[in-house]
């Protein structure tokens, strides 16, 4: 942890000086001039669409520019508009503008591949990020493609930032997940809108290696935490130390990293089942189990879970309740004592109610995260993960449960103080 810090400090002054420089270079300050607060920030991503992780993110940022640019005026660029306008009470724009389908313009359209309608999108698009200072990408992982095709979000990541430097708009990626980018496609499409950004930084140490890897320049670049930290936890009841324990099982529904793939129902039927023979031994020894998600999709994960459970244990009690935000799910963190998740935020928010936690991760980033906090020997992949393996790591991190939590609880002071210096960089050079 201490060395991330050092390297952070390392990477704040360097890319500090560079964004200055950059910035009496850049055009965009010939259209807004220098002055303290943007008039309109644009933030984009895929909100409103049901992953909580996503929406925790962007209500990180709104919470951060309300409090800190007040008079700002709030655009999302979104999957759902209608969902984020009703959730933030803030103005919104679809990210894709559709094409003509139908009578004579859809006809003209189709005849030439279509063309016609990505132009009108295109301009489309520039006329509405001219209207902003800047376009904000708060966090999610937002450079990689899991389950995405090229023409997708890869796509439309690149068509925006295009427009927003045609546009003059600033373009700032802050505390960005990047990698894996499998699709050769989508990595030049998302790689070169990487490259049109004023001000990024990344949430990790593996983001910004990734983006190294594929020749990315990345010497002005800071590494702060995933967005999510920045968020107030509720306060977690206080409770003693009785034999059964209360566990969080954190499903998702996984069906590889190319979800519309070939193999992707037995990919979560093996998943579900593993994750179902584990619930069924922690009933067995007494402990209560609770099952948390962090994705509207994951209903199916949790009904499949339910149904697998009861085929051993026809009366079995498996707690669940429906959350709608980052918030919900830490409330039910703070009603366990230990948490066996997939989905990376469901990891985050188990980590900030000092939850000792066990990662069955679909991606390194989660891996990353807990080795952060202490916890890297707790790992395994979910698609390869070991029944009896996570048995044994459940058995150890119960042993020495005291220990973990004392121990994330120092890492999480580390990480809430590398959040506000983030967002004093925010507020010098990139929405400024």
């Amino acid at each position: 942890m201490t060395a991330r810090i050092d390297a952070a400090d390392k990477f704040d002054s360097l890319a500090s000086a560079k964004a200055i420089k950059a910035a009496s270079h850049d055009p965009s300050e010939h259209r807004t001039g220098l002055r303290r607060g943007p008039q309109k920030i644009a933030l984009f991503g895929l909100f409103g669409s049901g992953n909580l992780g996503n929406d925790g993110s962007l209500e990180a940022m709104v919470g951060f520019l309300r409090r800190e640019r007040p008079e700002a005026e709030l655009l999302c660029i979104c999957g759902e508009p209608g969902v984020v306008k009703q959730t933030f009470g803030i103005e919104t724009l679809p990210i894709r503008r559709n094409g003509p389908a139908r009578g004579l313009s859809g006809t003209i359209n189709r005849l030439f591949l279509k063309i016609p309608g990505k132009l009108a999108d295109f301009a489309h698009t520039v006329w509405h990020v001219r209207k902003a200072d800047v376009m904000i990408f708060p966090g999610t992982g937002i450079l990689d493609d899991f389950g995405e095709r090229p023409a997708g979000m890869p796509y439309d990541i690149l068509k925006w930032c295009l427009a927003a430097r045609l546009a003059g708009t600033r373009i700032a990626f802050v505390s960005i997940g990047s990698g894996p980018i499998r699709n050769r496609v989508s990595r030049l499409l998302m790689i070169s809108a990487a490259r049109l950004g004023h001000y990024r930084s990344y949430r990790d140490l593996q983001s910004k290696e990734f983006m190294e890897s594929v020749g990315f320049d990345t010497r002005a670049d800071a590494i702060y935490p995933d967005l999510a930290f920045g968020l107030p936890a509720p306060t977690s009841p206080l409770r003693g130390r009785p034999e059964a324990l209360r566990v969080g099982v954190g499903v998702m529904a996984y069906r590889g990293w190319y979800g519309f793939a070939e193999g992707g129902q037995s990919i979560f039927c093996q998943y579900v089942g593993k994750l179902a023979n584990f619930v069924v031994r922690l009933l067995d020894c007494g402990h209560e189990v609770r099952l948390l998600t962090g994705d509207a999709e994951d209903r199916i994960a949790i009904d499949a879970l339910q149904a697998a459970v009861r085929n051993f244990r026809p009366e079995a009690k498996l707690a669940y309740e429906r959350v709608n935000s980052l918030s919900d799910v830490m409330g039910q963190m703070a009603l366990t004592d230990i948490v066996v998740a997939t989905r990376f935020h469901n990891i985050v928010c188990a980590l900030k109610m000092c939850r000792p936690t066990i990662s069955l991760s679909y991606a390194r980033k989660n891996d990353v995260l807990m080795e952060e906090m202490g916890l890297g020997e707790f790992c395994q992949h979910v698609e390869k993960f070991n029944v009896e393996t996570l048995v044994a790591q459940f058995s150890q991190l119960t042993a020495a449960r005291e220990k973990h939590e004392q121990a994330i609880s120092e890492r999480l002071a580390a990480l809430r103080e590398q959040v506000g210096r983030q967002e004093a960089r925010l507020l010098f050079s990139a929405i400024s």
